[in-house]
């Protein structure tokens, strides 16, 4: 593997510096449409993230995971997906929704406490966010012997942030994902913190990356302020999982620049220097950079992309603020394919009609 043989002899695969100058030759495979597509929803990411913040403020919102800085990581991935894949994400994913085309309104509704905003269009091949951490883990494995079993030629990506590493979920997922050797592409965003315990007081391994080396399979770890070398790494990696070649594990080494949650406050633990020099590192920037070295940016495209999402971003707001109140019945309704009799009583108590025979 071209990525793998680049990590094992610098410790970590990049394409570009901070500055946005590349280290070597760019892979191929992205056009400049591409390219600037991939700008496009990188900059889409960090406009609605500091919408919902605002909106969450307001009080229009609830508690929300902002996805400051881990644009290039959530972009990069799910740029690299085909549409027969599978997408298991965990809760700070906002990027690779937009980048699999999700409707953003239903990204805002979920976190406006309306679970309807997680109902996944038929023709995306997605699971819901799993906020518990690590639980799409085994799903995502499972989703893979699935498809080993039915013969189906597909990869399933699955994202975790970092604390999910400390879970039973992902040292089972992982041990099944390498005992069965399924075609499962796990990308951790290591921001350095889950909530406010430090990467460091989690684990002693010098990377997350060789965790993989105990169950069998390839760790790579990757820049994942780089846009570039997070969406080479995972493309290969697909590439290999859909080819027979079994799972791999990619540590995307990053930074969350905003607080866990609105919920939380990361000045308690965390000192400005820190952040300031992460800062230096902010993925957009350092594309943008590559982008007008390459003579694809200017400040006229720029603005006029920018005017065309903060439409798009207000007209979700609006929609996912517009939708009617949801039906108690939906709590009752999508728990079985069938509601049993229990659950049909309560039901019946909740909306004072008697008991239903069908839901």
């Amino acid at each position: 593997m071209a990525v793998s043989n680049t990590k094992r002899a610098s410790g970590m695969f990049r394409i570009l510096t901070p500055d946005g100058r590349p280290k070597g030759a760019i892979p191929g495979g992205l056009s400049d449409d591409d390219l600037k597509k991939i700008f496009r929803l990188m900059l889409a990411t960090r406009k609605a993230d500091d919408k919902a913040l605002k909106l969450q403020r307001q009080g229009r919102m609830g508690t929300f995971a902002p996805s400051l800085g881990h644009e290039a990581s959530q972009v990069g991935s799910a740029f690299a997906l085909n549409k027969s894949d599978w997408f298991f994400p965990y809760f700070r994913d906002l990027g690779s929704f937009l980048t699999l085309d999700f409707p953003l309104f239903r990204y805002f509704l979920y976190w406006m406490g309306d679970e309807r905003g997680m109902e996944i269009p038929e023709e995306m091949n997605m699971f819901p966010v799993a906020v518990p951490v690590g639980s799409q883990i085994p799903h995502a494995v499972g989703a893979g012997m699935a498809a080993g079993i039915k013969g189906e030629r597909i990869a399933v990506l699955c994202t975790l942030g970092d604390g999910a590493t400390s879970q039973g979920d992902f040292h089972e997922g992982l041990n099944f994902a390498g005992v069965f050797h399924t075609p499962t592409v796990f990308v951790c965003y290591n921001n350095q913190y889950a909530i406010s315990m430090p990467r460091s007081s989690q684990t002693a391994s010098e990377t997350l990356a060789e965790k993989a080396a105990a169950y069998g399979f390839e760790g790579i770890q990757v820049d994942g302020n780089d846009v570039l070398a997070v969406h080479a790494a995972t493309r290969e990696a697909l590439d290999k999982a859909r080819s027979g070649g079994g799972p791999t594990f990619i540590e995307a080494f990053t930074y969350r620049m905003s607080n866990h949650t609105t919920s939380d406050d990361a000045s308690r633990y965390r000192n400005p220097e820190e952040i300031q020099e992460w800062e230096e590192k902010d993925p957009l920037r350092r594309f943008r950079r590559f982008l007008e070295n390459q003579g694809i940016w200017t400040r006229e495209w720029e603005d006029g992309i920018a005017a065309s999402i903060e439409s798009d971003i207000d007209a979700a707001v609006k929609r996912a603020e517009g939708m009617p109140p949801p039906e108690p019945r939906d709590i009752f309704r999508f728990t079985y394919e069938s509601m049993p009799p229990r659950l049909i009583e309560q039901l019946g108590d909740v909306e004072g009609g008697g008991r239903e025979e069908r839901p």
